[in-house]
This record gives structure tokens, sequence and C-alpha cells, in this order.
């Protein structure tokens, strides 16, 4: 590797470590905590490449890559931050970065990266200045945040198509965000300023559908489950894009962007999702992975679900050791949504400012029967044993029977308390567990419409409203546009 590498980041093990990492491998390395002397060095014409970091003393590396590339044009930049948000990644696109890495970032990985700037450098120039990113006044609390490469290959998966004429299908399991994500294609993106409309089977009803159409053209039009529509409102969804696509005002389409479940090819093999609407909406498909597929992000996420619970108006509560290695071990079957409704109650019931980890283990207990039991107390208690033992995973094989995987879950809860039983009204308990993620799918399926979950579940509307009510679930209006 050759070349000069300018590096600014105000932590000074960082600086240490990339000089020496990029030295070893022949670079000659200029370091700097302040961005005034990066681009002091980059006026004087110094330096073949720029590494980063995002917030620095004396202000935003992103918002100094406009400057850098007006006075250097072929110069890459990468981009390295612990804001490991969509927004960050979103940014260090639009400003035109060579590429971003969250921290803590893996050396090897940047040092390849670093070799792919520098070489392809030296072979040209990189093309003409790109505009300073946008002011998008998109919330920077958006919940999508994380370390992992799932989720940081879905943050640079948005980034790039974000104003693609494509349409985009966004799948992953109930409760990971993917509404979240819809709404960060329209509030980052150049139709920020045109309506965000939510589109289900009601609004393509033959009085309804021309006004569907009306308020979308220019916007965004969100496609929640359209598996999930009867033949005839997928007839008409089809007919509505093919008269954006062919006809005078072509120019106002909206953003087509649909949210299904993990497999939308099954969907489609089944016969639940016509294959023309299909190949019509899934011009780029995005995965929302769930939690229980990147365990390291749960921690941070909990504390930024109670910090926004916080200036939503709930006391002020901050995570112990205990109790966010406790929540990182729990698989979260309900994603986001369950660590969301568990962060918000905690924040009610903690005694103190620091969430404990048996308040933690309290409040995991009435939402799930296999958090694993406390520790006995004592001297004379184990450092490991039956008590340490990992929370089970939900990842048993697809074809496995439900009565299995349920009996599967149940064995590995008694086994988790070694010769102990569980606590009393295990029956009732696990009864509830079950009933209250049924619900939540089905409404989630049937999108959100009280008499169609009634059908599909067999059940009285009453009975369900009922439910609903004493299980605390709360639905949203769905058919409403937004």
């Amino acid at each position: 590797m050759d070349g000069t590498v300018l590096i600014a980041d105000d932590d000074r093990t960082i600086r240490t470590v990339l000089t020496q990492a990029l030295t070893r491998a022949g670079c000659r390395v200029h370091a700097t905590g302040s961005l005034a002397q990066l681009l002091r060095w980059v006026e004087e014409g110094r330096g073949d490449l720029v590494i980063t970091d995002v917030m620095m003393p004396d202000g935003n590396g992103i918002d100094m890559i406009p400057a850098i590339r007006k006075a250097r044009p072929d110069l890459p930049v990468i981009v390295i931050s612990a804001q490991n948000t969509i927004v960050t990644a979103i940014r260090a696109t639009e400003a035109a970065a060579f590429d971003y890495l969250p921290k803590p970032f893996d050396l090897p990985d940047l040092m390849a990266r670093a070799g792919q700037a520098l070489s392809r450098r030296l072979r040209k120039s990189d093309p003409a200045p790109a505009p300073a990113a946008p002011e998008t006044g998109a919330d920077p609390a958006l919940p999508l945040i994380g370390h992992a490469p799932s989720m940081q290959n879905l943050f640079r998966m948005v980034a790039r198509v974000l104003n693609a004429d494509l349409p985009v299908m966004i799948a992953g399991e109930a409760g990971v965000g993917k509404t979240v994500v819809a709404r960060s294609f329209h509030d980052l993106s150049d139709r920020r300023e045109a309506g965000f409309v939510v589109l289900t089977s009601a609004d393509l009803s033959e009085e309804t559908i021309h006004g569907t159409a009306d308020r979308a053209q220019g916007g965004t039009l969100l496609i929640e489950d359209p598996a999930g529509f009867d033949a005839a409102a997928q007839a008409r969804l089809i007919g509505m894009i093919e008269a954006w696509e062919v006809g005078p005002g072509r120019n106002l389409m909206p953003r087509l962007i649909s949210t299904t479940g993990p497999d939308p090819q099954a969907d489609v093999g089944s016969g639940r999702l016509r294959a023309d609407l299909y190949y019509r909406l899934a011009g780029v498909t995005i995965t929302v992975p769930p939690l229980r597929a990147r365990l390291d992000d749960i921690p941070p996420l909990a504390r930024h679900l109670l910090a926004r619970a916080a200036a939503q108006g709930l006391p002020q509560r901050t995570l112990s050791e205990g109790a966010a290695a406790l929540i990182r071990a729990y698989p979260f079957p309900g994603n986001v949504r369950e660590l969301e409704n568990l962060m918000r109650r905690l924040a009610l019931t903690a005694a103190a400012a620091e969430i404990t980890e048996a308040e933690a283990r309290t409040a995991l207990a009435e939402s799930s029967p296999i958090v694993p039991p406390a520790p006995a107390a004592g001297p004379a208690a184990a450092p490991a044993g039956p008590a340490a033992a990992p929370v089970p995973s939900l990842g048993e094989p697809a074809n496995m029977r439900l009565a299995q995987s349920v009996e599967m879950h149940l064995q590995r809860y008694f086994d988790l308390h070694g010769d102990d039983l569980p606590p009393p009204g295990l029956y009732d308990r696990i009864l509830r567990e079950i009933e209250k993620p049924l619900l939540e799918i089905a409404l989630d399926a049937t999108g959100g419409n009280q008499l169609r979950c009634a059908d599909l579940l067999g059940i009285n509307r009453n009975t369900l409203r009922k439910k609903l009510t004493d299980l605390n679930i709360e639905v949203t209006r769905r058919r409403k546009l937004m």
C-alpha cells in the first residue's frame, strides 16, 4: 500500500492504532484531532486519502466533505463514526464519501478499504464533487441503529437507492421496524416535501382508488402487506400502477414502497401475492433482520429507547450492567416492538434511576415464560450451572410442527431451572404470552382490521376487543391515510 493518509479523530487511541497499522502497510500518515488542521493539510495539497470521524470538537466530519472535495475533487474520504444510525450512513453517501464504517470498526476491513481508495485514486480521478448533503429535517432519533453487519448493510442499501427510481420491498418479521424503514425512505429522500400515503386494501375500492392515487402523486406510497389484499384489490393496485406508468402523470408517479413478511417469494408461490404485482413492487428487496440476529445491538438500542421514552415524558432511566446483559441474552420474538414496550414498562416501574438486573428479570418474566431464573443467593450459590444457561434460541427448523416447537421451548424453560420448579402460575402465564403475540401478528396480517382479525382467529369481534384491552395491545388505525 502506497500513499499519504490524513487521519482526523478526537480519540488519541484510534489515531495511534491507525497510524501504526497504516505505517506498517507502507503509508505515510498525518494524524490530528482537529478538522481545521485536516482542512489545512488538504488545501496545502497533502494526502492521498482522508479518514475522518464524524463528531469532532470543532465540527462534523461529514459536513467537512464538501469543502474537502471543493479543494481536492480527487481526494477520497472514508468516514468512521460511533453514531451507527441510518441517518449517518445516508448523509455520508449523499456527501460523496468513498466509504462509511461504524465504530468500533474491524481494522483489517478498514485497511482493505483504505487500500481500495488509494489504488483507485492512483488509477484515475474521482467524479466531480457532489453537492453538500441537504438538511433533511429527519428525526435523528429514528430507532434504526446498529453496529451489526446486517444493519450496516441495510443502511448502505438504503443510502444507495434512497432517491433511485425503483420500487422498494421491505421484508421482515413482525415488529422489526419495516414501517420505520419505509418512513425513512420518504423523510430522507428528495420526495420528503410531498405526501406520504399508507395504502390498505380498503383504499382500493372503486369509490376510493382515484382519491388515493391523487393524494400519492409525487410523494411516497406505502403498501402494507400486499399479499394480504384480496384478488380484486391486487388487481386494482396493478391497474393503478399501470395508469401511472403509461399515463400523462408519469412524472408525478409516487415512489412505491411495500412491506411484507420475511419471505415474499413464498407468498408468490402460495398464490397469496400475484407474481405480476410482486415484480412491480420488488425492484429492490431489503430485509430487516430480527433482533435475535444482532444481539450486540440490543443494549444500545434499549438505551436509545429509554432516552426516547424520557423525551416523551416518562422517568429518565439507565440500565445497569446486569440488566443490559440479561436483556441482550433474551431473543425478543416480538423484535423492536417488544423491546420498546419492555423499556417503557421499566421506565415506569423501576424504583431508582438505574434499572437493576432483578427489575429487568421481573419485567421479562411478565412478558415471556423463557427468561432464565435468577441465580441462587448466598455463599453456597454455584457460580455456574443451570441458572447460567443461555436463553433458548428461536432458530428451530422451518419444517418443525408448531406443537414440537412449543414443546422444545417449554422443555428448555424447565431445564433452565435445574432441580427447581418454575414459579407458580405457569399455566396462565404461558397462555397469556402465547395469546398476546398471536393477536399482534394476526392484527398485523389483517392490516389492523379487527373484523378480519376476529374472522381469521375464529372468535367474536367483541371477544377480540376485550382481549386487546385486557392484554394492553395498542391497535394502529391502518386504514387512515397519513
